[in-house]
């Protein structure tokens, strides 16, 4: 079965205000073995709101509406849902009484318009609401032959959280036929999209009963691969499956078949070895090693680095020769792997981790006397024994170039950890 989640505010339609209780309510389902297949924000217009629920009704087995309950004129999901399925509202005498208990209470008058919290869809379930006044409604009911299940919800998170999980979980779990979610992922560093895709795609093509998703962020491409079955063991089984297939085809560029980040990856590599790691870093100027200490627990095997952006800081805390820079410049693989050997032998560190590089926006003019284009950066890594150094030139403005060469630093050791 799959859902559709619809989000009714026209808040929500600027840059001021983003939906969240989709995020919320995809988790929830997800852990009931229901995927969520789209994601609508409406704004508060009956006719467009009424049109989107209509197109809903065709697509989705479970519809969530979030929002639209409150009292005012623009409060319209009820309206909306009823004429989506010509039927009708008629006002709760119970809701009202206990709408009116709850002003007095509080020792106010209610408005005349908060009356319309009281209206209920024709053969709608009431869902209290402990922290509000908007309850919410549950819909059993069939629309062209199909069995749906239509969800009105407050949209206050701390009104609509509480209540989905002590009215709608339970009733969504008697009526659902038991289903378990498997997830797994693959990380591909520093290879393009169309590569992955065009070797994967035979493979996951096969594999109906898994959707695949692809995810491109700055030099890494994950895989997402999720499938529902009758039991958790079942759909563990197809997503390992596939996932070891492509793990087969993607090779050594599959930097994490868990989900883990190329940081957590070295880190937990180092820590097993009992190894440890210092940096140096010119053109990242820190970015190189704010990526490692995000991760939990870096410094067991994080000694620290070095932002040797100028040539002096480069020979007094890595420990480059003067002549070396004058004879290759700053930007050049002869002070890579000078910088790699320095900053290991100044801390003491078994690994050794540098770059140096221009990013941008135009070229350089070395100390050697040569232009260095933008995005040209040399690595190198070094543990004591053999020095390993690589050359790429990456393409973009700035922030691309230093992104894409944090990357490539880490995984160069990546592969040397293997």
């Amino acid at each position: 079965m799959i859902a559709e989640i619809i989000a009714a505010g026209s808040e929500m339609l600027t840059p001021h205000r983003s939906d969240t209780n989709s995020l919320h309510l995809t988790a929830r389902l997800n852990a009931l073995g229901v995927s969520v297949a789209f994601k609508t924000i409406v704004g508060d217009n009956l006719e467009h709101l009424t049109s989107a629920i209509t197109i809903a009704l065709g697509r989705a087995d479970i519809l969530l509406i979030t929002g639209g309950l409150g009292p005012t004129e623009d409060d319209l999901t009820r309206e909306a849902v009823a004429a989506a399925l010509h039927i009708e509202l008629h006002r709760s005498p119970e809701l009202l009484t206990a709408m009116y208990k709850r002003f007095a209470e509080r020792r106010q008058t209610m408005p005349p318009n908060n009356a319309k919290q009281a209206d209920v869809l024709s053969g709608a379930e009431v869902l209290p609401n402990a922290n509000g006044s908007a309850p919410g409604q549950w819909l059993d009911t069939v629309v062209s032959g199909h069995r749906k299940l239509i969800l009105l919800l407050p949209g206050p998170p701390r009104e609509m959280e509480p209540l989905f999980a002590a009215e709608c979980e339970p009733r969504l779990a008697r009526n659902l036929p038991e289903r378990h979610l498997a997830r797994r992922q693959l990380r591909i560093a520093l290879v393009p999209e169309s590569k992955v895709d065009s070797l994967a795609a035979p493979v996951y093509k096969k594999f109906k009963d898994v959707e695949t998703t692809i995810l491109a962020t700055a030099g890494e491409i994950q895989l997402h691969f999720l499938c529902a079955k009758p039991t958790l063991a079942e759909a563990q089984r197809r997503v390992d499956a596939l996932a070891s297939k492509l793990e087969d085809i993607l090779g050594d560029s599959v930097f994490s078949s868990r989900g883990e980040s190329i940081e957590e990856v070295i880190l937990l590599r180092l820590e097993m070895r009992s190894l440890t790691l210092a940096v140096a870093e010119s053109l990242t100027g820190g970015l190189l090693s704010s990526r490692i200490t995000a991760v939990p627990g870096a410094s067991k095997v994080f000694l620290g680095g070095a932002i040797v952006y100028n040539e002096s800081l480069k020979q007094s805390l890595a420990a480059v020769p003067a002549p070396l820079i004058a004879q290759h410049g700053a930007v050049s693989e002869q002070v890579a792997r000078a910088l790699a050997e320095g900053i290991r032998k100044q801390t003491g560190a078994d690994f050794g981790l540098a770059l140096t590089g221009v990013a941008g926006p135009g070229p350089l003019t070395d100390s050697d006397g040569k232009e260095k284009p933008a995005g040209l950066v040399y690595f190198a890594a070094s543990d004591g024994r053999e020095t390993t150094t690589l050359k790429k030139t990456f393409t973009g403005d700035r922030d691309r170039i230093r992104s894409f060469a944090a990357l490539q630093a880490l995984d160069l050791l990546r592969r040397l950890l293997d």
